[in-house]
């Protein structure tokens, strides 16, 4: 038995110094040392052996098996040692190569536009305020003169948080926020995100809206139009005609509409203005009487007008573009025009 473990430790030791694969060094470990492996036989067979050579037989196969396990051991470091170099070499970085330069982002559509319907106002000077996207119904509807009855108070047109909390529909409740706290002169744009209980191509349950309000003693229905008018020509350029039609909201009164000449065909007709050569940009009017007495306003003494656009719409109407849905879709076929 001596003689076997001397030519099997030596064999063993002579084949592990050869492997150089992880997997056939398993192979060589489960063949020596495994539950049926070589030396895993012999140190079984040791129940033949005389008593007298039991001893020393067994320390024989322990140091045997002591001896592949070590060599196998150390093996194994050295190729897992190797496989690592290999690794790290392929997957270098060259230093000296010129790096990739990242791909400049830039703003949203939507807040280039906002950005720019500030700038214009602020050079009239205007101020930007910002409130709550989530109000109450008092700030959103019953400071603004609208009644408990109004249709715009249904749960089709307005999303409603628990009873007596909405998600905003317009920027207005801002403006009674900001005249709450600043007594005239006041005048005061507010972009932002409101939300309406709609989506078509035109309408999206979440879009953009920019509300102006100037206050101060001898405003006039004038001043709101050669505000306006002003505005129109900055941001859509000279040559557009400019209407204003009778209209009605709560918190105005009087109240207008403002139309444009179509930026398609120029008033000609075609089917961005319904062959109409009119285009419908914002809703204006005189705050009414009865918001100034939510604000501890002087009516009497103080006249202001109030004007809303959306933001979406008027990018819309600019670019040409025929889906508000295309404006939230992150589709950077599109995005990456702007």
């Amino acid at each position: 038995m001596k003689a076997a473990l001397e030519a099997l430790e030596s064999g063993a030791l002579d084949e592990i110094a050869g492997i150089d694969d992880l997997k056939i060094l398993e192979e060589s470990r489960v063949k020596y040392l495994g539950r049926n492996g070589q030396v895993t036989g012999i140190l079984r067979g040791l129940a033949t052996v005389s008593a007298e050579e039991r001893p020393a037989m067994g320390q024989a196969a322990n140091r045997v098996k002591q001896a592949i396990a070590d060599a196998l051991d150390a093996k194994k470091d050295t190729l897992e040692a190797a496989a690592f170099e290999k690794q790290t070499t392929a997957e270098a970085v060259d230093l000296s190569l010129p790096g990739r330069r990242p791909r400049p982002g830039h703003a949203h559509l939507i807040p280039q536009v906002a950005d720019e319907i500030v700038d214009i106002f602020r050079e009239l000077g205007f101020q930007v305020a910002t409130g709550p996207d989530i109000e109450t119904e008092y700030y959103n509807f019953d400071a603004l003169n609208t009644p408990a009855d109004h249709p715009a108070r249904d749960s089709h047109d307005t999303f409603f948080v628990k009873p007596g909390v909405v998600l905003r529909t317009h920027t207005s409740p801002v403006q009674m926020r900001v005249m709450e706290k600043v007594q005239p002169p006041v005048a005061v744009v507010v972009p932002g995100r409101v939300y309406r209980v709609d989506y078509d191509a035109s309408h999206s349950p979440m879009f953009y809206q920019f509300e102006g309000l100037l206050v101060d003693e001898g405003v006039s229905f004038a001043d709101l139009k050669g505000t306006l008018m002003h505005f129109l020509e900055r941001y859509f350029g000279p040559g557009h005609k400019v209407r204003f039609r009778p209209h009605f909201f709560p918190f105005t009164e009087p109240s207008a509409e403002v139309d444009i000449s179509c930026t398609m065909c120029k008033g000609a007709g075609c089917r961005v203005c319904k062959h109409s050569g009119w285009l419908e940009v914002l809703g204006c009017g005189m705050v009414h009487p009865e918001v100034f007495k939510h604000a501890n306003y002087d009516y009497e003494k103080y006249s202001g007008f109030a004007f809303g656009m959306g933001v979406d719409r008027l990018a819309m109407l600019r670019h040409a573009i025929s889906s508000i849905g295309h404006l939230y879709e992150n589709d950077l076929r599109f995005l990456e025009q702007f």
